[in-house]
């Protein structure tokens, strides 16, 4: 395997970018890391080995996907946007560990990709999200039960913290219980916009989703939990039982609302967002 130039160096990136003519498209959200540290604090914490594999989504010119081929035993990367293809080809000629996937990922079929590039390996998710599309990526890799390790991703500053938010803040919503139902969540680091070329207009953080082999809670019915939880959410000024009554679906009487409510020992006035894990699992469970 042949080590070549690191492309995080701004020097690099600005001579790739200007040798293949490449424009920036704000409407993907192309923003290519430029900072080291930083992205040694990314392929670290995915805990990467020659027996794993890495799953990268949007590989821009290649800069995390040179040094998840050193790391990984094998390396997909997905990238939607054919004017970066022949920049890749050129940027990862010297491994033989990767392959890059034409595709949009929200549209690809991510368990015949693991089934052809990852047998037997444990996988972990490592990328720089575009930001306007990260809650559908990250939910898509859970939802589907891929055989994940780790989810080690660049997302923006607020839903990071809303993904690693504790009960009864203003960032803990239905994503954070979606993201702590599947995985352990933790804080790698705060990025700067400096980091990027081009600089965003937005704070970054690297976050590490440690996949959990199962659920934190035990339900009954994984979808009525989730209706659950994302009605508790509808507006979150409301009580709780006031947004059951008006968004949980299928429809239930107020009346047997308040029944569960007080057999799970849950006082109706309370808001959604004070609810933990547990609670919103035994409140589904006596819905079920």
């Amino acid at each position: 395997m042949t080590t070549t130039k690191r492309l995080v160096s701004p020097s690099v990136t600005k001579d790739i970018v200007r040798r293949h003519d490449f424009q920036f498209k704000k409407s993907l959200g192309q923003n290519f890391l430029i900072d080291g540290n930083i992205l040694d604090k990314i392929v670290v914490a995915a805990e990467l080995d020659q027996e794993a594999g890495a799953l990268e989504i949007g590989p821009g010119i290649g800069t995390l996907t040179q040094e998840l081929c050193e790391e990984a035993g094998q390396v997909v990367a997905v990238e939607k946007d054919n004017r970066l293809l022949n920049v890749l080809k050129e940027t990862l000629a010297g491994y033989d560990n990767v392959h890059v996937h034409h595709a949009d990922v929200l549209e690809t079929d991510l368990h015949e990709i693991f089934r052809t590039y990852f047998a037997n390996r444990q996988v972990s998710v490592v990328a720089n999200l575009p930001y306007y599309v990260t809650t559908p990526i990250v939910m898509k890799l859970l939802e589907e039960k891929l055989p994940l390790r780790n989810i080690v991703v660049m997302v923006q500053r607020e839903v990071a913290d809303r993904m690693a938010a504790k009960p009864g803040g203003k960032d803990y919503g239905a994503l954070t219980i979606a993201v702590q139902f599947y995985c352990e969540p933790e804080i790698v680091c705060r990025v700067p916009e400096s980091a990027f070329m081009p600089a965003p207009n937005v704070e970054s953080t690297v976050i590490k989703l440690k996949v959990r082999q199962t659920p934190a809670v035990d339900v009954q019915d994984e979808k009525l939990f989730f209706h659950l939880v994302k009605a508790s959410f509808a507006q979150r000024r409301k009580t709780l039982i006031n947004n059951l009554q008006n968004n949980l679906q299928p429809k239930r009487e107020k009346d047997a609302l308040l029944a569960a409510l007080e057999r799970c020992g849950i006082d109706p006035t309370r808001r959604g967002e004070t609810l933990s894990l547990e609670e919103y699992a035994k409140l589904a469970n006596e819905l079920a």
